[in-house]
């Protein structure tokens, strides 16, 4: 059995859905309800990963477990607490999902030192471990399908400053894979999308997936803070700001891990797009 936490997330809910596909028993974990799509077949445990006794219910039988803490870059969580819950169940494999930032932005508390302290503890925990470090997440996007509902506008800063944005289904595609085979004991994947796409042209691919256009308004640094600042944590906001205004080599470079995992090249940010379409009209 696997056990996949953040089960209710942007990576979560594909991974959940392909691994059933394959005929794979599965426990979703998140901290509430279950999830309403949940395939057939699939179980559901409830369980805070700050407090990590609540997860051993889910581990019963368990072979494998995706580590994910829902997006909270590791804040909160005992990383040793955790992998020694799983593997006193029986776990023999685990596969951690960190961040790009560990190596981009390595002395960043809310992009990269935490994580690395999970990464440190995923490798000392006596289990087999990959760890997956995704880029920016196309889903980011959705953050604006409130003005593109409403207005048809996307408004971001850095308008023509692009980064390689990785597709959720293909960070999933990944951990599929590396929860099930052997041969990714001890591997560390970088996963990002096959190429630079900026905030301008991705308010453009949003456009194209609706079938009408979507103008991109350029926001200030300043502006962008600010409006930032109202549901992320200051620091945050400030590495998110210079991700995105001046990346550095690390996280403008393209990677191979998705194809050399998948055999298959990573999709674009118009393929997703198109995907979630919904979500935007």
């Amino acid at each position: 059995m696997i056990v996949v936490t953040g089960a209710t997330g942007n990576v979560g809910r594909p991974l959940v859905r392909a691994l059933a596909e394959v005929g794979e028993r599965v426990t979703a974990v998140s901290r509430d309800r279950a999830p309403v799509d949940l395939p057939d077949g699939v179980g559901h445990t409830p369980a805070d990963l700050a407090r990590p006794e609540t997860l051993r219910p889910a581990l019963d039988g368990a072979e494998a477990l995706l580590l994910h803490d829902g997006g909270a870059g590791g804040h909160g969580l005992d990383p040793r607490a955790l992998l020694g819950v799983a593997r006193d169940a029986g776990v023999r494999r685990v596969v951690l999902l960190s961040s790009q930032g560990v190596v981009s932005r390595p002395d960043s508390v809310s992009h990269g030192s935490v994580l690395r302290a999970v990464e440190e503890a995923v490798r000392a925990s006596g289990l087999a471990w990959t760890i997956l470090r995704p880029g920016g997440f196309a889903s980011n996007a959705l953050a604006w399908a409130g003005s593109v509902r409403a207005e048809r506008t996307v408004a971001a800063p850095f308008g023509d400053v692009g980064i390689p944005v990785v597709d959720p289904g293909d960070i999933a595609a990944v951990a599929a894979v590396a929860l099930r085979k052997d041969e990714h004991a001890g591997a560390v994947y970088e996963l990002n999308g096959p190429a630079a796409v900026t905030p301008r042209q991705q308010a453009e691919a949003i456009g194209a997936a609706l079938g009408e256009p979507v103008r991109f308004v350029e926001l200030t640094r300043a502006e962008a803070h600010a409006r930032m600042t109202a549901f992320m944590p200051e620091p945050v906001v400030e590495t998110t700001l210079d991700v995105l205004g001046e990346p550095n080599a690390t996280e403008l470079r393209l990677s191979p891990d998705i194809e050399r995992v998948t055999g298959r090249a990573p999709r674009s940010f118009a393929d997703w797009a198109r995907r979630t379409v919904e979500a935007f009209r």
